[in-house]
């Protein structure tokens, strides 16, 4: 589907429905979520449930409710996670029923509209992540493109309108019992239980006709469809020719790199269509940034002027921004805390190293140097504190937890010593 999608821009898929109740289809859509684990929702069913109850089995009669479209989704659980600024971010838990059947339907439309995004776009697409994202971002920087649009767009996926995403679903997809299942995700109910236990039970999405929930299986694709109308539109208007400028955009974040002296422009440019299409820049937290003599952060990373430690010259660059490094030292904070000494050392490092190579491998790009020997040191710091915590009164001295004990005999992970790492680092 994903090549007729590319070879023919204007062809529309009619028959989409049976294959998302195919066996196969459900089969591997219920082993992506598996993996992927995930609290269950307000039916309180989760994985280990459902295997004791017969996954074939559960399959089956999933399949069923498909097939002789009686399916239909429960309310979504909302819970609120903490955001860096302290704010919290609402997700939504749909059941693992929910997200099978909608993982199944994005095994089917995703190849379709793959064909359809642009370049623009890095979100949520296979063979696309994060670092490629921050690497254009350097190399527009390197070639000429010094003046930044550094954007924030107010609760991007809380404000999607229906009526217009749903355009772009149907621009390719006509099989209307597809485009009605997409619609009752979309419509679904929100519960939230209070601090008191109290359950509340609500329809914005639907009385509003706006909003995909944070944290659904098919949330990501419809994000980037709608998204796409954005880049489609600053196309169409021939911006980035007229003002030197390239876009570069992660799901809700975005960037918008220029020629000196055009970044007003394009600000401007972007408030009116983002108008247009119903979303919101937040003003407060949207602004221009002229490279180097500022610096802007993007993905987690800090993009400005950096300084090589030996010869002191000077170049564009990039690094794990501040933000980022609190956050892995306050995880580091967090899982050696001293009401955690109650167990094994070796299940506390494993946990460690669990969250030192994600957070590596994440920030495998760019001057990393300064800010792996930051978080090592800190770790080492914590660690030794926590091990004479669980051991007082038999090991009481800094000395006999030396760093080669912690390294070679315990096996805590040293960043610096993971992969590569850059000669640069920031004055």
């Amino acid at each position: 589907m994903h090549a007729k999608a590319k070879v023919e821009a204007g062809y529309r898929f009619y028959a989409l429905y049976d294959k998302i109740s195919r066996d196969d289809i459900l089969a591997h859509a219920y082993a992506q979520c598996r993996s992927n684990k995930g609290a269950p929702g307000i039916d309180g069913q989760d994985f280990a449930d459902i295997e004791a109850y017969g996954v074939e089995r559960w399959l089956a009669e999933l399949t069923l409710a498909i097939r002789e479209e009686t399916y239909r989704p429960e309310p979504i659980r909302r819970v609120h996670i903490p955001k860096a600024n302290g704010k919290l971010r609402p997700l939504g838990i749909s059941t693992v029923r929910d997200r099978v059947c909608m993982t199944a339907a994005m095994l089917v439309l995703e190849p379709i509209f793959e064909a359809d995004l642009p370049p623009e776009i890095y979100a949520y697409r296979t063979g696309r992540n994060a670092q490629q994202a921050v690497i254009e971002v350097e190399d527009q920087l390197f070639h000429g493109r010094p003046d930044v649009v550094d954007a924030d767009l107010a609760d991007y996926f809380g404000s999607i309108p229906h009526p217009e995403l749903m355009k772009s679903v149907a621009r390719r997809i006509v099989d209307p019992r597809v485009l009605h299942l997409i619609r009752l995700w979309l419509d679904c109910a929100v519960e939230e239980t209070d601090d008191k236990g109290r359950k509340t039970r609500t329809t914005a999405a639907k009385d509003q006709r706006r909003g995909i929930p944070q944290g659904s299986p098919i949330s990501p694709l419809l994000a980037n469809l709608y998204m796409r109308r954005f880049v489609l539109g600053w196309r169409k208007l021939g911006l980035g020719q007229r003002l030197g400028a390239r876009l570069v955009t992660y799901a809700d974040d975005l960037v918008i790199l220029c020629q000196k002296g055009n970044a007003e422009a394009a600000l401007d440019h972007m408030r009116r269509l983002m108008g247009k299409l119903k979303l919101t820049v937040n003003e407060e937290k949207t602004r221009i940034c002229k490279v180097p003599d500022e610096t802007f952060d993007f993905l987690g990373y800090t993009f400005g002027r950096m300084y090589s430690p030996t010869t002191g010259r000077a170049r564009m660059g990039y690094r794990p921004s501040k933000k980022s490094i609190k956050r892995t030292v306050d995880k580091i904070h967090a899982l050696t805390e001293m009401t955690s000494t109650w167990q094994d050392p070796a299940v506390l490092i494993a946990k460690i190293n669990r969250a030192l190579r994600g957070w590596a491998n994440y920030f495998s790009v760019g001057t990393t140097s300064k800010a792996y020997r930051a978080v090592d040191s800190y770790t080492l710091v914590r660690v030794r504190r926590w091990l004479r915590i669980k051991h007082r009164g038999k090991r009481r001295r800094a000395r006999v937890y030396p760093d080669e004990y912690l390294y070679e005999t315990i096996g805590l992970v040293r960043l610096t010593r993971l992969g590569r790492s850059s000669p640069w680092a920031k004055a």
